[in-house]
């Protein structure tokens, strides 16, 4: 039942509706449900656009855990495929578009996905610092928006840009190579 009323909301957001004329009603209609089928679960329109969200986005991805580097051209990597994926995606494009116009919706998604995914990300900062890789100094969360930020510009911010395959490794070996500790040894 709840996956009938995602996909009829994806299936209005598909055919052009915009957020603002998304009702509980024409989302029930769509589903072949009953509005109260609906407020059982979701307590209204802003709650139910974030689940759909949620289900458009692909799950986090597998971390290899073998390094700094290997870690974060795998998330890195999962942030361009997502780019690729809302460049090519109408619907995509359309509910990123709706929700920065509502802050409600845009709030409750960054609490629900966006927040998860940069603590995984700062996890994988945290780690790498216990293992010796970045340097003790180095401002975690300023290096998590030095690697994210780039992809984060390329695949957003400038629809235009090229997203090649080795994005990733290009961004993340430029971003570490000013976080590594220097080597005592002179050469």
């Amino acid at each position: 039942m709840e996956r009938a009323i995602v996909e009829g909301v994806m299936k209005l957001l598909e055919e052009g509706v915009p957020l603002a004329e998304l009702s509980i009603e024409r989302v029930a209609r769509t589903a072949g449900v009953g509005k109260a089928t609906i407020y059982r679960r979701w307590s209204g329109k802003e709650e139910l656009f974030v689940d759909v969200v949620r289900a458009a986005e692909p799950a986090d991805p597998e971390l290899p855990g073998t390094s700094l580097r290997d870690d974060l051209v795998v998330l890195l990597e999962h942030l361009r495929q997502r780019g690729l994926a809302s460049r090519s995606s109408a619907l995509l494009h359309s509910v990123y578009a709706q929700m920065k116009s509502s802050p409600r919706i845009w709030m409750e998604y960054h609490a629900a996905v966006v927040a998860p995914r940069r603590a995984l990300a700062m996890e994988v900062l945290r780690r790498a610092r216990e293992r010796g890789e970045v340097r003790p100094d180095v401002d975690l969360d300023l290096a998590m928006d030095m690697f994210v930020g780039p992809m984060l510009v390329r695949t957003l911010m400038r629809p235009d840009a090229d997203l090649p395959e080795d994005l990733a490794e290009q961004i993340v070996d430029t971003a570490l190579a000013g976080l590594r500790p220097v080597s005592s040894t002179a050469s």
